[in-house]
């Protein structure tokens, strides 16, 4: 035995002092190691939508349905099946509704609570009592362990079981127990959460999907686009600040910005209204959903907002551009290629009629240069942006739980793509003089973030990480771009929707053979015959029979689009994926109504299961990622064992 072996043991020792120790600890993880997988759940591409999150995470994408099914049969109507789904959803809500109209209260307690421990025992038997007893709330957990291991229907303890019910009536607790079963519920069906980036823009609620997943038990994100523009925007990044401002302009939606991050945009406001106040800013009315309830004055002061923020971006980025040449992204500095006199802008050697040329804040002489009061302005926003406590707090939670990738039970997980070249081979992409590609590429630039966000980070460094979010943003190379252009000046300002095209990078050409996703999962290190690349950015189009499932199995893409703005496109609301002990399913939704609507009228979110792939035996933890850590922690403990045994190290006895 080395002598770091024997140091590494007598570290262990401290944990598992005596070999009957040592001994009881292999028993419990070979006992482990022979339990049931827990339920993996997949989420990409989320967008603000708060309200059918939370919805899919309480519901777990139709899991909790689906055994509410299998325990009940024939026994309750389908209407009380309903019921129960909702008051497991929504306990709190559904509470107060069922007190209003139920006659006979304790009655309903009574039937309710002995359904409840049902489902939640359901839901505990792939878990070992340790674990399950780590997620009972600390008030109930003795009564729910109680309830959860002993039976009803053995007559030697129905008395029991009786009373314990009961006495939660007759002590005014049924409210507190149900609630509190409901969510043990919630914490059992799903073991581990794997969001798929893309939280931020669009809907209303990114702030309270965070606030949401920084009370989840076990979660992880891999970046999206949108993430790293936000995450850039809080690490000071004008550019990035612009355009979270501009996708939030364009979508009138403000909640984010103001209610949950408390950034002024009152200088935005004035600012636009004296520059643009006689502009009717066609090009920049907001995209409206079907339930604004944004009037008409607001409507023009939005669009007035989103002119000058967006030609403030343009300036702010052809800054970066030519700051950073070596990028090769000068082309898109397009304010530079404006013919203010013949109303033109020259792309690729041909001139363009613009729609409008109405800039009164830029230069002809120099046109990327900001006016003094464009310099005020993004000074005031950068200010709101760098001091709200409650971003750089979301955005710590996201750098604290995710990164570009992550490989789970020989599942490689990203947002977007990986860089190819037109033979589908892995493609060199140069940052900082140096050549990176695939799994090099990947945790190169999660550690370039994450130097933006860290104070020992060199000057030189730390400038180069912030501007590098622009490039994420929209870089030809970026895995979370990977287009030819970012076509946003074409297309509020040119007709010609020839400008408007973007070339999809090769990956999002070539990722239907199975032959390039074997060569992405080989270049990550992921063996074995059930491996899978699993990702989202780009919304499936189902209503035109788009396949989600792509190169014979071996990718899955499960952006069906949860944001509103993608429902008439796509025609869904969403894919979602879970992956059990027996396989994987693949489940479409249709989109979610309210949160008033599912409470109230027991409306669940529409969703059609696809079995994708089912495994020959039920999987067990010996078959995962947390199986291996497993075996070699016993392993580690024979050895103690042995070391034991052998005198080589003595045992602690009190």
């Amino acid at each position: 035995m080395s002598t770091n072996e024997e140091r590494y043991l007598n570290l262990l020792s401290n944990t598992f002092p005596t070999v009957a120790d040592a001994a009881a600890e292999i028993i419990n993880l070979e006992a482990i190691l022979n339990l049931p997988k827990g339920t993996e759940h997949f989420l990409a591409d989320i967008h603000g939508e708060h309200e059918a999150f939370i919805h899919i995470l309480k519901n777990a994408s139709g899991n909790i349905k689906r055994k509410v099914g299998e325990i009940f049969g024939n026994t309750i109507r389908d209407s009380e099946k309903k019921e129960l789904c909702t008051l497991i959803y929504y306990p709190e809500q559904k509470l107060e509704l069922i007190r209003a109209v139920e006659q006979d209260i304790d009655d309903w307690y009574r039937i309710t609570i002995h359904q409840l421990v049902k489902v939640c025992r359901e839901m505990s038997s792939k878990y070992t009592r340790s674990k399950v007893r780590k997620s009972l709330p600390e008030e109930f957990s003795y009564i729910i362990e109680e309830l959860l291991h002993e039976r009803s229907d053995d007559q030697d303890k129905a008395a029991y079981v009786a009373v314990i019910v009961d006495t939660i009536i007759t002590t005014g607790r049924a409210d507190d127990f149900i609630i509190a079963i409901c969510k043990v519920i919630h914490r059992l069906a799903i073991d581990q959460l794997h969001i798929l980036g893309d939280i931020y823009d669009r809907g209303p609620g990114a702030h309270i999907i965070l606030d949401t997943l920084r009370q989840y038990h076990s979660w992880d994100i891999q970046w999206g686009n949108h993430d790293v523009l936000w995450m850039g925007a809080s690490a000071g990044n004008d550019a990035c600040i612009c355009n979270v401002l501009r996708l939030s302009l364009r979508y009138a939606n403000l909640v984010t910005l103001e209610e949950g991050y408390g950034i002024n945009l009152v200088p935005l406001a004035t600012f636009a209204l004296d520059t643009y106040g006689n502009d009717p800013c066609t090009e920049f009315i907001p995209i409206l959903l079907k339930d604004s309830k944004i009037d008409e004055k607001n409507k023009q002061l939005i669009a007035k907002m989103h002119k000058a923020i967006s030609i403030i971006q343009f300036k702010q980025e052809a800054a970066i551009f030519h700051r950073r040449k070596e990028w090769k992204m000068e082309d898109r500095c397009l304010l530079e290629h404006i013919d203010f006199e013949k109303g033109t802008c020259t792309i690729d050697g041909k001139s363009y009629p613009m729609n409008s040329c109405n800039f009164p804040t830029i230069d002809p002489a120099d046109p990327s240069a900001l006016t003094p009061e464009e310099t005020l302005l993004m000074k005031k926003l950068h200010h709101s942006f760098r001091i709200s406590e409650k971003l750089r707090k979301h955005i710590r939670t996201i750098l604290s739980h995710g990164c570009m990738y992550n490989i789970c039970n020989q599942n490689l997980l990203f947002h977007a793509s990986i860089p190819l070249n037109a033979d589908g081979t892995l493609k060199d992409v140069e940052i900082m003089g140096e050549k990176y590609a695939g799994r090099e590429l990947m945790s190169f630039i999660g550690q370039l973030v994450r130097a933006a966000f860290q104070n020992d980070t060199p000057d030189e460094t730390k400038q180069y990480a912030k501007d590098y979010f622009l490039y994420l943003w929209c870089g030809k190379d970026s895995p979370l771009f990977d287009k030819s252009k970012m076509a946003t000046f074409e297309r509020y300002f040119l007709s010609d929707k020839d400008t408007y095209k973007e070339d999809k990078g090769y990956y999002f050409l070539l990722r239907d053979s199975a032959e390039v996703c074997d060569r992405i999962l080989d270049a990550f290190g992921i063996v074995g015959d059930n491996r899978h690349i699993i990702n989202g950015h780009v919304p499936v189009h189902a209503s035109k029979g788009e396949n989600p499932i792509k190169a014979g199995g071996r990718l899955m893409v499960i952006d069906g689009g949860f944001s509103e703005a993608y429902h008439s496109e796509t025609g869904i609301a969403g894919y979602t994926l879970v992956y059990h002990s027996r396989g994987f399913q693949l489940v479409q939704h249709e989109p979610f109504t309210s949160t008033r609507d599912a409470i109230e009228r027991g409306k669940d979110i529409k969703s059609t299961t696809q079995i994708v792939e089912m495994s020959t035996h039920r999987m067990l933890v010996a078959d995962t990622d947390k199986g291996a850590e497993l075996r070699e922690q016993i392993e580690d403990l024979k050895l103690l064992l042995y070391a034991y045994r052998h005198g080589i190290i003595k045992e602690r006895r009190n």
